[in-house]
This record gives C-alpha cells, structure tokens and sequence, in this order.
C-alpha cells in the first residue's frame, strides 16, 4: 500500500492548492476565451459555447471592468485586441505585476467601499453611457466587484454604504443575500450598467466567485437581468435584524423603491439586454478539476465532493470531521485519498477577533479531528485573501488541537472571540500566498495518507 506521511500532505495540499490557482489565472483564462479569427472576435465560456462578433460592425470598442482579476483580464484583452481598443477604465483593489497599456486602472476599496470606488464607478458609467449603437462595449467582471465599483443613488452617502456593508458581512448573510440589498442602493449594480450602455452591444467577460455562477449576483450583476426587488432587499435587512441599525437614507431609500417611487433594477424583458451577452470564463470547478488531475499525478485517489459548499463554518466544519471519521474507519484503498470541495461559506461575527471563513473553519475542525493519524484538511480562499487578513487560509492535522493545549492556547475561546487567524499563526498552521489576482471562492482539500 502507498502512503503519505502528514509532512509530505502538507507539502501536496498546499501545491496542489497554487495548482488550482494557476488553472484559473484570470490573464491565461482570459486568453483561452477570447479571440480574433480574421476580422472575427470569438469568445466562449467555460462550458465551450461560443459567440461571433464582427468586427467590422464597430465603431469603437470600449473596455470596463471590476473585481480583483480586472486589471490581468484588461492585460490579456489588450494583448488579444491590439490596439482595437478606443478607451477603457478597470477598478482593482491592488495592481500587480504589469498594468495595461491603454487602459486606465483604478485602486480602490475592499471589503468596503471607498472614494476611489465612486471615483471609478462614475468614470465606468461615463464611458458606457457615452456608447452608441455602433460600438461594443467589452465588460470585465470578477470578484471584489461589489465594493470596488460602487455608485450609490443620490442621497446616500458613502459612510453609509460602509456602515451597511460591514453589517452585511458581520451578519452571517450568504453573498446572494447582500448582493441583493447592494443591487437596489446602486446606479450600476442589477442589471444597471447593461442598460446605461445600451443600445450598444455588451459582452461581459466573468469569473465567478458565487456558488452556481449565477450573472445576476457575481459582483452584484451589473450586466444581468435582476431577479430580485425592493421587497427582497427589505426581508433580507429583515432576516438579520439589521432593519434598525441602518442609516436613515438607506432605510428611506429601500421604503420609496418598495413603495414603487423608486425605480426598479431591469428585468429579463428590458430592452438593455437585447444585445448583452453574459460568459462564465473560469469558476472554482475549473480549478477543482485541474488539482484532481494534478493529485492523481502525485499518487493520490482523487474525488471531487462539491463545488457548492455553503452555510455556517461551524456547520460545515462538522461535516467534514464526519467525511474525515467515515474515511479513516473505511478499508484502505491502496492509494491516499484526496477529497476536493470548493464553495463559500459564513461566519457570524461577534467577537473582536481577527480571521476569516477559512481559518475560522480549519480552527472549528482542528479540534474535532484531534487524534485522526495521517489526515491533513485544507482551506483557502483563491484570490489568496482570508477576511481582512494577509492569509489565504490554513491547514490542520490531527495533532493541531493537541499542539495548541501544549502552547496553553484555547481553541473554544478563540472561536467565541472570532480571532482564529491569531492562534493558528502561532501554531505556523497560516496558508500566505499574497494575492492572486483571481476569485473564485474557496478551496478545500482533506488529504488522507
């Protein structure tokens, strides 16, 4: 029988954790997806459909984008383009590595939303409304884009934004959940960017970071018909009790929209979204299935579980200590196991501590695997970025627990405060990769030796 000690798994989890990463680099996904046949574009999804565009039925082509992988996606389309590009504006939270061209970049906020966001999402919807029927309007869309590209309606301030946001993110609220309370306090947001550039011809390029790559919710769905309404913006305030926390101008905003003297975000039916056309260029199973292939290379039995992991950490947690307790009671199969998830998870915040999703769900598990020989568990977020931390996530074996008794340090303490990444940096359990430049949620890996 073949097997692997937990030093070599550590090694394998975080290499095959950087090999997932390179399978959706926004430059090369970009690349892969877009292309000039001629005097033809052709770009597809991740799913191979495909679609033609003329170019020669263009005046201009105009370039936007927003999230974390824009500006590397604004790099790749220039290079794919060349030189067909008129004008162009991308908002990232921080360049790395080469800037475009031609295209301008903007840094701005994340997790929350600052001026440089504002700044940025104006200058976006400036160009796409300066658009006209004769030109194409090329969107790059990606994670991160909800707070970068931000353009509230008039009477809200900023500060109330961020008031909002932190809230959200503090509640326990799932990504489809504040994503439908941002896309009614948004000039952009919902389906809104679609009909700000119409009647031009809208192709949007996007790697999801949202379970299922629903357009309408990966950065709060500026080019897709929205689904949602004033009134579900208002149950989800509702469901987490944050109807009275709010600042008044939000509050009084979302009642004038329930009440219909607000305008509605466009529908499937609106006339914005005849000539919009919505491709998924990368998600987390595209990675998934790159590290599959890539474990089975380093001798591992490979088996992707899900790519839509959701709910509470501690939940979660909990089910994959019982993935871990039913594999290691199993006859041996000859091979080690790696067992692959991604998704994205919550965590409720109410203590004032220092973490995120995936070091707050690999401290929850250290415990409940305490004792389990030969078995390493993975957790990460791809765009290499935990919470407000400089980690991308952490990794734990069945000795983690019991090193942090012998170091006098309380797992259940540090998880009632939230302050996860504190006690699993001083255990050297952290994953740092720096940023990535791409999202598309988590990752997690069990390895069994």
């Amino acid at each position: 029988m073949i097997s692997k000690t937990t030093s070599q798994m550590r090694t394998d989890a975080t290499e095959l954790f950087l090999h997932g990463i390179e399978a959706v680099d926004a430059y090369t996904a970009t690349k892969r997806n877009l292309k000039i046949d001629g005097g033809t574009l052709i770009a597809s999804d991740a799913l191979g459909c495909s679609l033609q565009l003329d170019l020669a039925q263009f005046k201009r082509t105009l370039l936007v984008g927003f999230g974390k992988a824009s500006a590397a996606m604004a790099r790749a389309s220039e290079d794919i383009l060349q030189g067909r590009i008129q004008d162009g504006v991308v908002i990232v939270k921080k360049i790395h590595g080469r800037t475009p061209k031609k295209i301008a970049v903007i840094e701005a906020g994340h997790p929350l939303p600052d001026a440089r966001s504002i700044e940025g999402a104006k200058r976006i919807a400036e160009l796409a409304s300066s658009a006209n029927e004769d030109d194409l309007v090329i969107c790059l869309i990606s994670g991160g884009g909800s707070a970068l590209c931000t353009l509230p309606p008039d009477g809200i301030a900023l500060a109330d934004l961020q008031q909002l946001t932190l809230h959200l993110m503090n509640s326990g609220a799932s990504i489809k959940e504040i994503n439908t309370v941002r896309k009614h306090l948004s000039q952009i947001k919902g389906g809104q960017l679609a009909r700000l550039t119409h009647p031009a011809t809208m192709l949007s390029l996007i790697i999801s970071d949202v379970v299922g790559d629903p357009p309408d919710v990966i950065a709060s769905g500026p080019t897709a018909p929205d689904p949602t309404t004033f009134r579900d913006a208002q149950e989800v305030l509702e469901k987490y009790q944050l109807q009275h926390n709010i600042p008044v101008a939000i509050r009084e905003h979302l009642k004038q929209g329930f009440a219909g003297r607000q305008q509605e975000t466009p529908k499937e039916s609106d006339r914005a979204f005849r000539k919009t056309s919505n491709l998924i260029i990368a998600n987390n199973l595209t990675a998934l299935r790159s590290i599959a292939e890539k474990a089975a290379k380093k001798g591992y039995t490979p088996f992707i579980l899900s790519s839509m992991i959701q709910g509470d950490t501690r939940h979660a947690a909990q089910v994959f200590a019982n993935i871990v307790r039913e594999l290691i009671t199993r006859p041996a199969t000859g091979t080690p196991l790696c067992i692959i998830t991604g998704g994205e998870t919550t965590v409720r915040v109410s203590g004032p501590g220092k973490g995120g999703r995936n070091t707050d769900f690999c401290l929850a598990l250290a415990s409940k695997i305490q004792g389990f020989e030969n078995v390493v568990i993975l957790s990460a977020g791809t765009d290499g970025i935990d919470g407000l931390t400089d980690a991308a996530g952490a990794i734990v074996d069945g000795v983690t627990s019991r090193q942090a008794v012998e170091q006098g340090l309380d797992i259940e303490l540090a998880l009632r405060e939230n302050d996860s990444y504190t006690l699993l940096k001083k255990l050297d359990r952290l994953l740092v990769t720096g940023p990535t430049e791409t999202n598309v949620m988590d990752i997690q890996m069990v390895m069994v030796g």
